[in-house]
């Protein structure tokens, strides 16, 4: 859901797993044989109606965190005022009921979310050891996170969650998906009759405590050269991604400020026109991980996250959202977000883009302003 649009699906028709380094591509592979085995009646054929999947995908190649495409048996969409449901079901099988009504939110809960595997101390170590490789030339950025952990009551109901973000963050990306909640302010790619667009964000500043220092805190992201350098970093390479798949691929000029309630962001939108045929997942397969995210070059970065992070990061920062029967669709990465088990475990994630000049006590606050969001919607 993003202000006040977007999909919800109910039940599972169909779940395909996947995992390692062809986990994107093996689910492109697999959506198109679904879609060409698919009977589907469309009346309305527009961006969100008929067959679709909701997708999450895991960072890194090893991880042991599934990736998933799961097909709903019932969807309800919304979009620009009007409304409509699709309901989906295995050849030979009975249509699924389409619920009136939902079941009421169950009680509130609270609970608090403490420092995981990688502690303060130790995030600011990981960062220090990040710059000093910087240094010496090994690679010019990597993106470090940190963990959350705490655990849920029993049969809490994820919807308060939900509830709590989308109101709270209404431009950004609501997402649940296979237990993987959050609010993402960053869009991967969204592919819609041949057209992409994606928004890329890389560099953060704190919100200021009233509108003079606000102004201040904006210009100064603006001005900073050290955000600039990292997002430089992470737009060029999501352009060197898209352009094997693009006829036009055009950007805006220079990066602008994107407020949102706890922070200001540095942002560069990127817009093109497919010339190759590739569905979003085709497409996501291509950019992830982009800078914003990994780092640069890529394969080192990821190399020294799995020196310098004591945790599997599952799908935090991976790819999360749907997939059409066309191949269209909006894909997030899973930012501001926590993975929650069935049996109630809650990890959470935040992370920061690191270069030559990061001091470790501000990228420690940085995280602290990332984990707002989740922090506050459990809480």
């Amino acid at each position: 859901m993003r202000r006040n649009q977007g999909l919800a699906g109910i039940g599972t028709a169909l779940r395909l797993e996947f995992s390692g380094p062809t986990r994107m591509t093996d689910a492109a592979a697999a959506w198109r044989d679904v879609v060409a085995a698919a009977t589907v009646t469309d009346p309305l054929t527009r961006t969100g109606t008929g067959l679709l999947a909701f997708g999450t995908f895991a960072f890194d190649d090893s991880s042991s965190q599934t990736s998933v495409l799961i097909v709903p048996e019932v969807i309800v969409g919304r979009e620009d005022g009007q409304c409509w449901v699709t309901r989906i079901w295995p050849t030979g099988q009975a249509a699924p009921e389409i619920p009136l009504a939902l079941h009421p939110l169950g009680d509130e809960y609270r609970i608090s979310l403490l420092p995981g595997a990688l502690q303060p101390a130790g995030y600011r170590e990981a960062v220090a050891a990040a710059v000093e490789h910087i240094g010496a030339q090994d690679l010019s950025k990597v993106v470090l996170a940190r963990d959350l952990v705490g655990r849920l009551p029993a049969e809490s109901d994820l919807r308060r969650l939900l509830t709590e973000l989308a109101l709270g963050y209404p431009d950004c990306w609501t997402y649940a998906v296979d237990g993987l909640i959050g609010s993402s302010p960053e869009t991967l790619i969204r592919a819609d009759h041949n057209e992409v667009n994606a928004r890329v964000l890389a560099g953060t500043i704190s919100r200021g405590a009233d509108a003079a220092a606000d102004l201040e805190a904006a210009l100064a992201l603006a001005t900073s050269s050290k955000d600039g350098d990292e997002h430089e970093f992470a737009v060029q390479s999501v352009l060197a991604a898209l352009r094997p798949h693009t006829s036009v691929l055009t950007t805006s000029e220079i990066p602008f400020t994107v407020k949102l309630p706890n922070l200001w962001h540095l942002a560069t939108d990127v817009e093109g026109t497919l010339s190759d045929g590739s569905t979003s997942l085709d497409l996501i397969a291509a950019m992830h991980p982009t800078a914003a995210v990994a780092g640069t070059p890529t394969q080192d970065a990821l190399a020294l996250i799995r020196e310098l992070e004591p945790f599997d990061r599952g799908r935090y920062a991976g790819p999360v959202g749907w997939v059409g029967a066309d191949g269209d669709g909006e894909w997030a990465i899973a930012l501001r977000c926590a993975q929650v088990t069935p049996a109630g475990d809650v990890t959470a994630y935040a992370g920061c883009g690191i270069v030559l000049d990061s001091d470790p006590d501000r990228e420690l606050a940085e995280t602290k302003m990332k984990f707002r969001p989740i922090v506050e919607a459990f809480s």
